[in-house]
């Protein structure tokens, strides 16, 4: 998946990705890091996820990255937040009070980008990517992470054959074979995602577990 995907995706407004009122398994399983409030946390491949203002509202400084300008632009404005803009290396930068995004190239970070970060957010990373992507993304994460930061993950499990991604399947399997030597994987919760999302049952999919783990450093 090249970034022109994504690029089109974004001005075509195909984001059936996005929850216009957060992902609530953020909000029940969260405290489960163990994370307060002065605790820097990364969101990557963010969109204009509304759960980064949820992060912020516990008191935490959110650092987000987005390849798409077009998500870190309506972000700023559906939020009715008008930000300072700059640029820092290959990154456009958008920031206002404790939010913070990068405009760009997600294996551009460097581990000096994060390294005040102490937990991950990451509903909409992992499965966005094809499978011979996600060993990439999960082994330039681990690269620029803090080695003591904690993740709550969130994956979906569903019959690939039925549908093209994204969303992507991932198996708890293939969570513990990208994390498990660094983390304690931990899987906190089974949730029927057909239940909310009819979409995808009339794209002939007979089941999607939604699954979130908590992924501990060993």
């Amino acid at each position: 998946m090249e970034p022109k995907f994504w690029h089109d995706r974004w001005h075509k407004n195909e984001i059936g990705f996005h929850q216009e009122t957060g992902n609530p398994h953020l909000r029940a399983f969260w405290a489960s890091l163990g994370l307060t409030a002065r605790h820097h946390v990364f969101v990557p491949l963010c969109g204009k996820s509304r759960d980064m203002i949820w992060l912020a509202e516990q008191g935490h400084t959110v650092l987000g990255v987005e390849l798409s300008e077009i998500a870190v632009r309506d972000f700023f404005r559906e939020q009715a937040l008008t930000p300072k803009k700059s640029s820092a290396g290959p990154f456009e930068v958008w920031e206002i009070d404790e939010l913070r995004l990068l405009c760009g190239d997600f294996f551009d970070l460097q581990a000096t980008d994060l390294s005040d970060v102490d937990g991950v957010y990451d509903r909409a990373s992992l499965i966005a990517l094809p499978e011979d992507m996600r060993k990439g993304y999960v082994r330039h994460l681990l690269k620029i992470l803090p080695p003591d930061a904690p993740l709550l993950l969130v994956t979906l499990e569903y019959p690939q054959e039925t549908m093209n991604g994204p969303p992507f399947s991932v198996h708890e399997e293939e969570v513990h074979a990208l994390y498990g030597a660094r983390y304690a994987v931990e899987l906190l919760k089974t949730h029927d995602g057909l239940a909310e999302s009819p979409r995808f049952r009339d794209r002939g999919l007979p089941f999607m577990h939604e699954k979130v783990f908590h992924l501990r450093p060993r």
